[in-house]
């Protein structure tokens, strides 16, 4: 990093020249070209002044929000965008036109993940990398990850407008299933970016609720493999010298505090369990109270204590949710035989949320026991550590917002994002940006266009300054 401001301003004077600028050789010039660039110049332009050399084309990028969203299996203003399916085929064939309007350089690995470079002068050096994903669960809304896709483009574009030259390569990233929705993996393409060798061996195995195997569904995507080439999806720790997610917040702290921009300095470490409870079952008249072995009210009592262990943690950070609770055979005048629950715990200290993990244990083998009923699993599906982020890269981003006379606060990610897995081969950061109510997963999803604009030049400066170092 330099030393101090006036290093910087006169490094990057040197290297964001703008179309027609002379800048000169003394501080006051490098702060004027500098301001230009941070996108507060002279001329007081706002984000749709086309006189900026930095500004932020929100109608084009809302437009692209609305085309992207268009490409869902459910109706509007829902979107409904599943790994390899045909809308999810023609959402990655929009963001590859995007790339290629912009002169991106754009490759592909085996499962998916779309990557979009501007070569640098010093392209041998670790690329600055950016991005995010575009599928989307069920009746979702249209921000969530495409923020950071589409953002990181318009990200692109204002640094292409403004005249900057990068020294090292910057590259946009559209991560290959980020959600779990078809086959229960959540950051499958990022997993795998990051070495994940014991998905690549599940990955033989894996199949959906269909019964169709991961190899043939990205197959029937124009993705054909062999498990073998999982492993060329890994990446080299070297290949990125840093990389920065811009994101909605999904919560609604931002928009309640009025503060424009938050600075994530943790992702929390999330993990999934997967529990089920046998009984007997029978009929709802003739079998009494005390003769009972219910697995539906195992599955209850078992919900009522994560929340209870989860409260007891100490910490407002520790979080657990029951998100599926099914049993069978789910008819009003018979006894549950059979429940199947699914929980979701997280916290930014992973002792901590371990610890939660094992309680829940221990509550199901006592419920179990005090019910009758049989524990049959008890499976943690994923158990994966929290990620901090780059110190040095939290420094830029606060540097950016800083340039661009916007309110930020530093704050954990409770969702997890691709970060979390970028944040093993890449120091990692990632901003965030108010959406309506904290609302995410949902058809009321929403980030204003002056939010996204904020998001976009503060992706765009950060991402300019890392590429000088």
């Amino acid at each position: 990093m330099a030393k101090n401001v006036g290093s910087l301003l006169a490094l990057a004077a040197a290297a964001l020249l703008v179309a027609g600028a002379v800048v000169g050789h003394d501080d006051a010039a490098a702060r004027r070209t500098m301001e230009e660039f941070a996108g507060f110049p002279a001329s007081d332009g706002g984000d749709g002044d086309r006189t900026s050399s930095f500004y932020v084309d929100s109608d084009g990028l809302q437009r692209q929000i609305d085309e992207l969203a268009s490409f869902s299996d459910s109706p509007a203003p829902s979107v409904t965008r599943v790994l390899y399916s045909e809308k999810d085929v023609q959402a990655r064939r929009y963001i590859k036109g995007i790339m290629n309007q912009l002169g991106l350089s754009i490759r592909e690995d085996a499962v998916g993940n779309i990557f979009g470079r501007w070569e640098g002068s010093e392209a041998g050096l670790g690329a600055v990398a950016t991005g995010s994903h575009v599928d989307a669960i069920p009746f979702s809304g249209k921000y969530d990850g495409v923020a950071g896709v589409l953002g990181a483009l318009e990200a692109i574009s204002v640094l292409k407008r403004s005249g900057f030259k990068p020294k090292r390569s910057l590259e946009v990233i559209m991560f290959t299933s980020e959600e779990p929705t078809r086959f229960g993996i959540s950051c499958l393409g990022s997993r795998l970016m990051a070495g994940s060798e014991e998905l690549s061996q599940s990955l033989k195995e894996t199949v959906d609720n269909q019964n169709v195997s991961f190899f043939d569904a990205a197959d029937s995507a124009g993705y054909k493999m062999h498990p073998e080439d999982l492993h060329n999806v890994f990446l080299k720790k070297d290949n990125y010298f840093a990389f920065i997610e811009l994101h909605i917040e999904q919560g609604p702290i931002l928009e309640k505090e009025g503060i424009q921009i938050g600075v994530v300095t943790a992702i929390a470490a999330p993990a999934s369990i997967k529990v089920e409870f046998e009984g007997n079952g029978g009929h709802a008249g003739a079998v009494l109270m005390p003769a009972r072995n219910d697995a539906g009210l195992a599955a209850a009592e078992l919900a009522l204590a994560v929340e209870k262990h989860v409260l007891e943690s100490g910490s407002i950070d520790t979080v657990g949710t029951v998100g599926i609770l099914q049993v069978h055979p789910g008819a009003i005048n018979s006894i549950p035989s059979k429940s199947h629950v699914e929980i979701d715990v997280r916290d930014i200290d992973e002792k901590r949320r371990n610890n939660v993990i094992e309680k829940v244990h221990q509550s199901a083998i006592e419920i179990s026991k005090n019910r009758g009923v049989v524990l049959s699993e008890f499976k943690i599906i994923n158990q994966d550590p929290p990620a901090l982020s780059d110190k040095s890269v939290i420094s830029t981003m606060e540097f950016a917002a800083k340039q661009l006379n916007l309110d930020y606060k530093l704050m954990i990610s409770r969702a997890y994002h691709d970060s979390l897995f970028m944040a093993r081969i890449s120091p990692m950061g990632m901003i965030f940006i108010p959406c309506y109510k904290g609302y995410s997963h949902k058809p009321e999803e929403y980030a204003s266009p002056e939010d996204m604009a904020n998001g976009v030049k503060v992706l765009a400066l950060t991402m300019g300054r890392l590429s000088l170092e």
